[in-house]
């Protein structure tokens, strides 16, 4: 995905940025995949996160035309439709991590810690927010020392002073989700009251 992402990019140094804490993840799957195994549905998750983090490293994350596509589908616009004044793909991303990456990290936590229960919700709860946040000052923090074009196609603020706080908002909002729609699954399948995340 990385590599098909890369061909021709709208914006290259932005692209190289984006896509450093993607290969750090990969490499991390790779290299720790004999001693921590992971669901196959933990994978599933991941690599769909990976495609749509992709597809927004592509095009920017502020750039992505979604809304086009909503047009030349349905012949309506999505933004108009939902009275969006920006383009929202960095928001789907940012709820995407909460959603999607919860579950291999709660998985993750499991494994390497004696937590379990409530205490390993709340733990995978308070890194998914965390990594959240250190990911907006990275953000903040490289478009400082790139050039201007890159550094708005980087952080992608698109003039919101709030964006990173909406964004570490809508990766807990998602990892929530997750959570409780996996409490309700074990629930549904053991055929008891959902006690835990």
């Amino acid at each position: 995905m990385i590599v098909v992402s890369g061909v021709a990019p709208a914006h290259r140094a932005d692209w190289l940025m984006e896509n450093i804490v993607p290969l750090a993840l990969l490499l991390a799957l790779v290299s720790g995949w004999r001693w921590l195994r992971l669901s196959p549905s933990a994978y599933l998750a991941i690599v769909l996160l990976f495609a749509i983090h992709e597809l927004g490293a592509h095009y920017t994350y502020a750039e992505v035309p979604y809304d086009r596509w909503a047009k030349a589908v349905s012949g309506h616009s999505l933004d108009a439709a939902l009275g969006w004044q920006r383009n929202q793909y960095d928001r789907l991303v940012h709820l995407s991590y909460g959603l999607l990456f919860y579950r291999p990290l709660r998985e993750t936590l499991w494994r390497l810690t004696v937590l379990r229960g409530a205490w390993l919700v709340v733990l995978t709860l308070t890194v998914v927010l965390a990594t959240s946040a250190l990911y907006e000052l990275i953000e903040w923090v490289g478009g400082q020392y790139v050039g201007k074009d890159t550094a708005q196609a980087f952080v992608a603020t698109q003039r919101d002073p709030w964006d990173a706080q909406k964004d570490m908002a809508l990766a807990l909002l998602g990892a929530l989700t997750s959570c409780m729609l996996g409490g309700l699954w074990r629930a549904w399948r053991d055929r008891r009251p959902p006690m835990q995340c």
